[in-house]
C-alpha cells in the first residue's frame, strides 16, 4: 500500500502542466539528438546545465532524464534505416534492423523496437519504484574485481555473438581492445600510443569509429556495386505495421530483453550496451523456427529484444544514482551535478527528504515513455519515405548528416578525418568478412576492463588470485569459460558454421 500511495505522490506531481511539458521537451530533443548521430545525451545534458539555474529541481530532472531515455528511443531510428547508430546502445540493433530495411520490412522494425522500448521502459519504471534498495544492494557486492570478470564474459559473449568465424571475431575484440588502449593513462595521467597528436591524448571517439565503420563503409560497399545493384533498398514497402507473427515472435524476445536489462541496467559502466549485445547473445542461443530468417539476415528478434534491453538498462540506470548517489554512467553523473546545483544531496535521504522529487521523476519516466511511443510511431510513416528516395540523392545526404556530427563531438576537423579513415577500415572488413560489433564492444569495454584489473590488483596487492576467491567473480569468470567451452565441442562448432553459413 505504500508503494500505492508514493506512486500516487508521484504521478500527481508528473501530471502538473509544467511537468507534462518539460517531460515532452526532453523527450523530442532526447529522440533528435538519437536520431543526429555524434551529438550524445551527454553532450545535450552538459550544454543544458546552467539553464537549470532558472528552473526548480523537480521539472529539471524531469527534462534532463526525458533527453537520456529519449536518446534510447531515437538511436535505434539511425541504425535501422541508414545502419549508422545514433547511440552506442543501437549498435547491436544495426545488426538485423537494417537487413529489415533492405527487404522493405522498416517499418515493422522501428516499430518492434518502439513497443519493445516502451514496454521495456514502463517495467523498468516499475521496477526503480518497487525493487530499487534490493537492487542497489546487489550492486554494492561488485567491486573492481567482479567488473573485470563481467566485462570478460561481455567480451566472450561478443565472439559468440559475431557471424562466421571464430578467429576473425577474436581479431575483432582484439582489435577494438587496441583501439581502447589510445588514451591518457588512468592512473599515472601520460599520454599512451598517441604518437604526439594532440587529439589522440583524450581517445579515440566511439562515434569516430561507429559513422565510419558503419555508415561510411556502407556507403563505399554501394557504390561499388554495379548501377543496377546499387539502390540499397527495395522499393516493395511490405507495411508499416509488424504483422501478427511478427508480434508472436518478438514478444518473448521483448520480455526476455526487459528482464536483461533491467538486471544489467543497475551495474556502473554502460549496463545498457552491455544488456544490448548480452541480449542479442541470448536470442542467438534461443532456438529459430522454421519460418524465421537467420540472424543477421533481418530476424526481428535481433530488433526487438535488444532495444527492450538497452531501454530497460537506461531506466534502471536511474537506481543506482536515486538511492545512492552513485552514478552508474556519465548521464548520471550529469544528472548527480544538476541535483548539487539545486542543493539537493544525492544520496538515500532524497526519498525522505524530497519525495516529490524523486516519486514525482520517477512517475515522469512512465509519462515520458508513453509520449515516445505516441510521438514516434506515426512518424515511422515519415521515415520510411526517406528510403524511397533513390540512393544517388541519399548517399550524399548522409555523408554531409554524419560529417556534420563528427564535426561537432568537439568542434574538431581531425574527427572528421579520422571517421574518414574507419571509413576505409569498415570496407576492408566488408572484403574479408568480418563483422565489426565486436570490434566497438570490445573499444568500449577495453579501457574500463584495464581500469578494473588495476584496481583490482592494487587492492589485493598484486594477487592475482583475487580474481578466482571473490565468489561473484568467479562465478562470471566461470561462465565466461563455459562459453568457450560450449563453443569450442565439435558437435556445436559444426552447428554454428552452419547457421552462419552464407547464402
Amino acid at each position: 500500500m505504500e508503494l500505492l500511495s508514493n506512486l500516487a505522490l508521484g504521478f500527481g506531481v508528473a501530471f502538473t502542466l509544467q511537468n507534462v511539458l518539460y517531460a515532452l521537451f526532453g523527450a523530442i530533443l532526447g529522440t533528435l539528438i538519437g536520431v543526429l548521430p555524434g551529438i550524445g545525451p551527454v553532450a545535450t545534458i552538459a550544454m543544458l546545465l546552467p539553464s537549470i539555474y532558472a528552473l526548480d529541481a523537480t521539472p529539471a530532472l524531469i527534462m534532463l532524464a526525458g533527453i537520456y531515455y529519449g536518446a534510447q528511443y531515437g538511436g535505434s531510428t539511425t541504425a535501422i534505416l541508414i545502419n549508422v547508430p545514433g547511440e552506442s546502445s543501437s549498435v547491436v540493433t544495426c545488426i538485423d534492423g537494417y537487413q529489415m530495411a533492405r527487404q522493405g520490412r522498416a517499418g515493422p522494425a522501428l516499430a518492434a523496437a518502439g513497443l519493445g522500448s516502451f514496454f521495456a521502459g514502463c517495467v523498468g519504471t516499475v521496477i526503480i519504484a518497487a525493487f530499487a534498495p534490493p537492487l542497489t544492494e546487489l550492486a554494492f557486492k561488485f567491486g573492481p574485481a567482479e567488473y573485470f570478470s563481467l566485462m570478460v564474459l561481455g567480451l566472450i559473449g561478443a565472439v559468440v555473438l559475431a557471424s562466421g568465424s571464430l578467429i576473425k571475431a577474436i581479431s575483432m575484440v582484439i582489435l577494438g581492445l587496441l583501439l581502447g588502449q589510445v588514451n591518457t593513462d588512468v592512473i599515472s595521467g601520460v599520454p599512451r600510443y598517441s604518437f604526439d597528436i594532440p587529439e589522440l591524448t583524450d581517445g579515440i571517439g566511439f562515434v569516430v569509429i561507429a559513422m565510419g565503420v558503419f555508415g561510411f563503409g556502407e556507403i563505399i560497399v554501394n557504390l561499388g556495386q554495379p548501377a543496377e545493384h546499387r539502390e540499397v533498398f527495395t522499393r516493395d514497402v511490405k507495411g508499416l505495421w509488424p504483422t501478427k507473427q511478427d508480434f508472436i515472435d518478438a514478444w518473448p524476445a521483448v520480455v526476455r530483453g526487459t528482464a536483461l536489462g533491467s538486471i544489467l541496467g543497475v551495474l556502473p559502466g554502460g549496463g545498457a550496451l552491455l544488456a544490448s549485445f548480452a541480449s542479442y547473445t541470448m536470442e542467438k542461443k534461443y532456438p529459430r523456427k522454421p519460418h524465421e530468417l537467420e540472424f543477421g539476415k533481418g530476424n526481428i528478434r535481433g530488433v526487438a529484444g535488444p532495444e527492450s534491453a538497452n531501454n530497460a538498462g537506461a531506466q534502471t540506470s536511474f537506481i543506482p544514482m536515486l538511492t545512492l548517489g552513485i552514478p552508474p554512467n556519465a548521464v548520471m553523473a550529469l544528472m548527480v551535478g544538476a541535483m548539487t546545483i539545486k542543493g539537493i544531496q544525492p544520496g538515500p535521504q532524497v526519498m525522505s527528504s524530497n519525495p516529490q522529487l524523486f516519486w514525482g521523476l520517477i512517475a515522469s519516466m512512465w509519462v515520458g515513455n508513453l509520449m515516445l511511443i505516441i510521438l514516434n510511431l506515426p512518424m515511422i510513416g515519415i521515415w520510411i519515405k526517406l528510403l524511397t528516395v533513390p540512393y544517388r540523392f541519399l548517399f550524399p545526404a548522409i555523408v554531409v548528416f554524419c560529417g556534420i556530427g563528427c564535426y561537432t563531438l568537439n568542434n574538431s576537423s581531425f574527427d572528421v578525418f579520422m571517421t574518414a579513415g574507419f571509413c576505409l577500415v569498415g570496407y576492408t572488413f566488408y572484403k574479408l568478412g568480418c563483422e565489426p560489433a565486436p570490434l566497438l564492444l570490445g573499444f568500449i569495454l577495453g579501457p574500463m576492463m584495464e581500469e578494473n584489473l588495476r584496481r583490482a590488483l592494487l587492492l589485493s596487492r598484486g594477487d592475482w588470485t583475487t580474481f578466482a576467491t571473490r565468489p561473484l567473480s568467479a562465478g562470471l569468470l566461470l561462465a565466461a569459460l563455459l562459453m568457450v567451452v560450449v563453443v569450442m565441442l565439435p558437435s556445436i562448432k559444426s552447428k554454428r558454421e552452419v547457421a552462419f553459413q552464407e547464402d
